[in-house]
């Protein structure tokens, strides 16, 4: 099921973020408003075509790739499973 793979993911991209990667403020600020963002459409279950939050997360796939691969592949996996929630 799309919904608990995405949950999952959203697990462990706040399990590394636990580990304390070197990120800034503004930086991990970003990634907690995602993950709240991510998190308030998992409870909706809203199966709109609204882009917004797929766009959301590949910017911050596209903000971390090269600095911090483990964090940008899990965020990779999150879209991947907004896309199969239609969202």
């Amino acid at each position: 099921m799309p919904a608990r793979e995405l949950q999952q993911q959203l697990n462990t991209l706040r399990e590394q973020l636990e580990q304390n990667p070197p990120l800034t403020e503004a930086e991990r600020e970003d990634l907690h408003a995602l993950m709240q963002q991510i998190e308030l459409e998992l409870e909706l279950e809203t199966k709109t075509q609204d882009s917004s939050l797929s766009d959301n997360v590949n910017l911050a796939v596209e903000r971390f790739e090269i600095e911090h691969p483990t964090l940008a592949g899990t965020l990779r996996n999150i879209v991947q499973a907004l896309v199969s929630m239609g969202i």
